[in-house]
């Protein structure tokens, strides 16, 4: 799993995240609608105190339920793909069903700001056993607003009954902690150093940006989606909303799993993060897989048969397979930046750029 996350990682490192983002499902946004304009956006206001205490750190927790809704919802992941049958076992589990059950339904983009609590400092390892003590520690207050109410609000329905029953009984959150470990120790856990040094390169490449230009620089370079300006940072939604964050500290957390989607938690300002796609996946160490292993059996052999320029129909024909299969792996691999393509005539010749050679040469 850590060569599969850190060598697709390498090609999501080169994707133009702005030209791939899907509006309605890149936020996650927790108040009602206020107000309609022509730009919709949440506005965040920063006093002295708040932008001094804002600091980069990354979620565990949040690529966890990131790769939970993956998996509830049967759908691949833009650059991983399947999340694979740990991950299929492990949401058998019943109380990490339980996080499953609180996965928004189709057309809806909120889930509980409970699951994914802010990230402290230290350690990876330190940061999501703070973030599961901090689950299980949940009032019940916190539970039945974000549960209930917020839940219905966004949702349209009420959440599922069996959920309501571990509401009532007090249990929900030690379930939903324990549901948060199960997956993370049958998913991520071991593996974890792979995705650790590319969120890692992301942290440090800010730090270094933050000594040379300052913080604002930072918060208005963190995604084509964000902006700053003097003491604000706005972000695309289809949503309006502004939040006063004074007297609040603020993170700033790079994501993998969810990319390429920016995501805000606002249901409490003490709990505010946002959470952005990590800008140089890839910079994280790789031990040597199969290709097949990392992009799948046609693109790896895609890739190898394309050291040389050849055509859709050239592919199709040393293959054996239709020359739309062969025109959908490519489309896919040059967005990836993994092929190049040239016409020649009246064909157009694709051949493998030095970033997929790397992968091709280390496999």
């Amino acid at each position: 799993m850590n060569q599969l996350f850190a060598a697709r990682a390498l090609e999501a490192g080169i994707l133009n995240l702005g030209s791939s983002l899907r509006r309605n499902d890149s936020s996650r946004l927790e108040s009602e609608l206020h107000g309609w304009y022509r730009r919709q956006v949440i506005t965040l206001g920063f006093g002295a105190d708040t932008l001094a205490a804002t600091r980069l750190s990354v979620s565990p927790a949040m690529e966890a339920v990131t790769w939970v809704k993956l998996t509830a919802t049967a759908r691949r992941h833009p650059i991983f793909g399947d999340p694979g049958p740990a991950a299929r076992g492990a949401l058998r589990h019943p109380d990490v069903a339980l996080i499953a059950d609180l996965i928004p339904p189709e057309g809806a983009t909120y889930f509980p700001d409970l699951l994914t609590p802010k990230p402290t400092g230290g350690s990876w390892k330190s940061i999501i056993a703070d973030q599961i003590a901090e689950i299980e520690s949940t009032t019940t207050s916190t539970i039945e607003q974000q549960v209930y109410a917020t839940i219905a609000a966004h949702w349209g329905r009420p959440v599922s009954h069996r959920i309501r029953r571990l509401v009532e009984s007090g249990q929900l959150a030690r379930r939903l902690a324990s549901g948060i470990a199960h997956f993370w120790k049958e998913t991520l856990n071991d593996d974890w150093s792979a995705l650790q040094a590319i969120l890692d390169g992301d942290i440090n490449e800010r730090a270094k940006s933050i000594a040379a230009h300052g913080i604002g620089h930072v918060l208005g370079d963190l995604h084509p989606r964000i902006g700053w300006t003097r003491d604000t940072l706005t972000i695309d939604t289809p949503y309006h909303h502004h939040i006063d964050l004074a007297g609040h500290g603020f993170v700033l957390a790079p994501t993998i799993l969810s990319w390429p989607e920016t995501l805000i938690q606002i249901d409490d300002t003490a709990q505010m993060t946002l959470y952005y796609p990590a800008n140089q996946i890839g910079n994280g160490s790789r031990r040597p897989t199969e290709l097949s292993q990392v992009i799948g059996d046609m693109r790896a052999k895609l890739l190898s048969d394309l050291g040389t320029p050849r055509s859709t129909a050239e592919l199709a024909a040393r293959h054996r397979v239709s020359a739309s299969t062969v025109s959908y792996h490519l489309a896919a691999l040059h967005r990836a930046n993994l092929v190049s393509k040239h016409r020649d005539g009246r064909h157009v010749l694709y051949q493998r750029t030095q970033r997929a050679d790397l992968l091709v040469d280390t496999s």
